[in-house]
């Protein structure tokens, strides 16, 4: 753990030298698109896992009860839509800064 404080530490101290040592004359450095990209990855790998889960405790739940088959079907495909539409906003986000 200490070690990971210390990469961390080490990596904030390196996006911060950018401005410290930058001159007068070079031009501004956007990380807008950086940001951007990362957020969006985020976003989607995080949506990935949630719908992941979310198809697990269904079929989960289908083994445990086959009766309830048409009720947690709907609230599957309306979990799994919300979980995309995160994504999905996220991208228009990021089109939005861009």
């Amino acid at each position: 753990m200490q070690k990971l404080q210390y990469l961390f530490t080490a990596l904030a101290v390196l996006c911060f030298a950018i401005p410290a040592f930058a001159d007068g004359g070079s031009a501004v450095v956007s990380l807008v698109p950086i940001g951007a990209g990362l957020g969006m990855g985020l976003a989607a790998g995080m949506c990935g896992l949630g719908q992941g889960r979310a198809v697990g405790s269904a079929v989960e739940a289908l083994a445990r009860n086959p009766g309830a088959r048409g009720g947690i079907f709907t609230f599957l495909i309306l979990g799994l839509a919300l979980i995309e539409s995160l994504t999905l906003f996220t991208l228009v986000i990021v089109f939005i800064k861009m």
